[in-house]
C-alpha cells in the first residue's frame, strides 16, 4: 500500500508532521499512515492557545474506532493556534490529514529542533 508522504514537512517516528510555514510557526498533524492505521477517528484532544510544549513531549489524544493514541509534538514551544474544528468534525484527519486535518501551530523556541526529524526520504523508509 502506498502513503502521501509530503517532502515538504519533517517527521517524527510517532507519525507526527511538521511544516514550518511563512511565518515562523509549524504547523502538525499526523501522517496519511498514522490515520489509516488508526482507522475512522471519532475523538481529538488538543492543548490549549498558550501551552508550552517540549519536542518529542505528549501534546494530546487521538481516539479512533479501533484505537486510542498519544500525540507527540515535533518541536518545543508556545502553542499559539489549534484546529478547533477537529472537535466537531475529527473525521478531518482522515479525509485530509495534510490539509484541513492539521492539529496546531507551535511558535518553535528553537526552529532548529527541526532538523532532529526525520525526512519524507527517511519516514518512507520506516513505514514502508
Amino acid at each position: 500500500m502506498s502513503f502521501d508522504i509530503p517532502d515538504d514537512r519533517r517527521y517524527l517516528e510517532s507519525h507526527e508532521w511538521a511544516l514550518e510555514t511563512d511565518d515562523g510557526t509549524v504547523r502538525v498533524g499526523i501522517s496519511d499512515f498514522a490515520q489509516d492505521e488508526l482507522g475512522d477517528v471519532v475523538f481529538v484532544e488538543l492543548p490549549d492557545d498558550g501551552d508550552e510544549l517540549s519536542q518529542e513531549a505528549e501534546f494530546g489524544v487521538i481516539e479512533s474506532i479501533k484505537a486510542v493514541s498519544d500525540l507527540y509534538a515535533p518541536v518545543g514551544g508556545e502553542v499559539v493556534a489549534i484546529n478547533e474544528e477537529l472537535f466537531n468534525a475529527p473525521e478531518l484527519v482522515n479525509d485530509d490529514p495534510f490539509g484541513d486535518g492539521w492539529m496546531l501551530e507551535i511558535d518553535p523556541a528553537d526552529a532548529d529542533e527541526l532538523e532532529n526529524l526525520l525526512s519524507a526520504d527517511e519516514y518512507e523508509a520506516q513505514v514502508a
